[in-house]
């Protein structure tokens, strides 16, 4: 039987995965409405592909409507769980496009700020791609799990399986790297003096 919907909405990601392998519609859509802007927002940071990055995210939701029946409350957490699988998606993804050219993807425009605002926010977001993608593999993984999804590193480490000293130094190189890649951006980016 269902528990009422605002109960759901307050159980734990486990407990709603737990409900929903046994066949309990609103936590499916709790859980997706938690989980699938999470699933998005790390692919189109990893791949730098709109398109690419919704049917990663659309793998990783499956796969996890696929676990729900065998999921064993207390072994792992369910959103690290969906970084390593969207991560190990993308890693395929871009395993299997090496050598061709990344197509460069304009942000979504939501009407809200000036045009000057919105110009600004997509020239920061696309150089920002740019940094991101002219990193290795595993520092941008590392990056943007960090310093973009705000996880904590020994999370990291489980989600990249590493040490988390391993983690430290992926980020440390990559935000150097990021750092160099975008400093003579400063300006140009609309960072004015400073």
């Amino acid at each position: 039987m269902s528990m009422a919907f605002d109960a759901v909405s307050q159980a734990s990601d486990e407990a709603l995965l737990v409900l929903y392998g046994n066949g309990d519609r609103a936590a499916a859509h709790v859980l997706a409405q938690r989980f699938t802007p999470l699933a998005l927002r790390v692919a189109t940071r990893m791949l730098g592909d709109g398109a690419e990055a919704e049917d990663v995210a659309q793998e990783a939701m499956l796969r996890l409507w696929r676990i729900a029946p065998e999921w064993r409350q207390g072994e792992a957490k369910v959103s690290t769980w969906l970084y390593r699988v969207v991560a190990n998606l993308c890693t395929d993804r871009l395993r299997r496009r090496r050598g061709v050219g990344l197509d460069e993807i304009a942000e979504p425009e939501d009407g809200v700020p000036a045009v000057v605002d919105r110009m600004i926010a997509r020239d920061r977001a696309n150089a920002l791609q740019d940094a991101l993608d002219a990193l290795p593999e595993r520092q941008r993984q590392a990056v943007v799990l960090r310093h973009i999804e705000g996880l904590a590193n020994p999370e990291i480490a489980a989600v990249m399986q590493i040490g988390v000293e391993a983690v430290e130094s992926l980020t440390a190189r990559g935000k150097r790297a990021l750092t160099a890649h975008l400093a003579g951006q400063r300006e140009e980016l609309g960072y004015g003096h400073g």
